[in-house]
């Protein structure tokens, strides 16, 4: 089975809006409030895939889960209740990442991480930033599992649903 990372293609958007809706639909039956808003969108993934910076991880030449890795500086990260570690270097960030309902229980969101991160390494980025809400514990998991470690508490919007836990893996 060939499992690997591409640029996420515009015509690539209708089986990505596939994905997105099926994890927002597994959030809000695990009661978590991330991802309710209609937020991401459409307009939000093809600008992404238009700043080349959405990813699809591929299995077998399929469309299997979308992510984000953006390497500009993420505004919302700016105020952190805690702190970071490494804050001199740039960093990059992970994104709206989500698996296909049909590779669910394969642990490929460990494999996309991995990738996401030798694609930042392969930038010259090592530093990586990721958030996720408090209740997801799915993420938390995944995030944990990749090497992050937790640094405090951002808020992406001043909703009171807007707090999220924030991590931090730096490989220098």
């Amino acid at each position: 089975m060939a499992i690997y990372i591409r640029l996420a293609q515009e015509s690539d958007l209708t089986q990505i809006m596939a994905i997105i809706n099926e994890a927002k639909q597994l959030l809000k039956s695990d009661g978590i409030p991330q991802w309710q808003n209609g937020r991401p969108n459409e307009q939000i993934l093809l600008d992404d895939i238009v700043k080349k910076r959405a990813y699809c991880l591929m299995v077998d030449q399929v469309v299997a889960g979308i992510a984000v890795l953006q390497t500009s500086i993420e505004p919302s990260y700016a105020a952190i209740d805690g702190e970071w570690q490494n804050e001199a270097d740039q960093y990059a960030t992970i994104h709206r990442i989500a698996i296909s309902a049909k590779f669910r229980g394969q642990h490929l969101g460990q494999i996309f991480i991995s990738n996401l991160i030798s694609r930042g390494l392969f930038l010259g980025i090592s530093n990586f930033r990721i958030d996720t809400h408090a209740v997801n514990l799915r993420m938390q998991a995944l995030i944990k599992s990749a090497g992050f470690k937790y640094r405090g508490v951002i808020r992406i919007d001043q909703t009171k649903d807007g707090l999220r836990n924030a991590y931090e893996l730096n490989l220098v």
